[in-house]
């Protein structure tokens, strides 16, 4: 069974969130990335997009399927991570500790859940 880290919040989509004031780090789950298997490639957005809870941030493409990202936040794309343009599997190899974008959080965020309740969500 995989380990969650507890100083992060996730979404039912599999993104994980880490808060620091108002910026918030989103990368993808290790269930996630499991799920996808070898990740090739990772669309990222425009570092100074707006974007807003719910709509898709990015696209990860594996070596079987390529899968939308939605953000859990609304806000300005104030940093983008391009490691991922060199080197996608850095996803697999570390899924939480290899954040996708960071975001300037303004408002509306998704209704999150704690490592324990994402636990139970994904072993259902």
């Amino acid at each position: 069974m995989e380990t969650i880290p507890e100083n992060l919040k996730y979404t039912k989509t599999h993104e994980w969130v880490k808060k620091d004031g108002e910026l918030t780090q989103i990368g993808i789950t290790d269930f996630a990335q499991k799920q996808l298997t070898d990740i090739v490639y990772v669309e990222l957005p425009k570092k100074g997009a707006v974007i807003h809870t719910g709509e898709v941030l990015l696209t990860v493409e594996s070596v079987k399927s390529a899968e939308d990202v939605f953000s859990p936040v609304s806000g300005e794309i104030i940093e983008v991570n391009e490691i991922l343009e060199n080197k996608p599997e850095s996803i697999n190899e570390d899924p939480y500790g290899t954040w996708l974008v960071k975001i300037k959080s303004t408002g509306k965020q998704e209704e999150m859940m704690d490592a324990s309740e994402y636990q139970a969500y994904t072993t259902k």
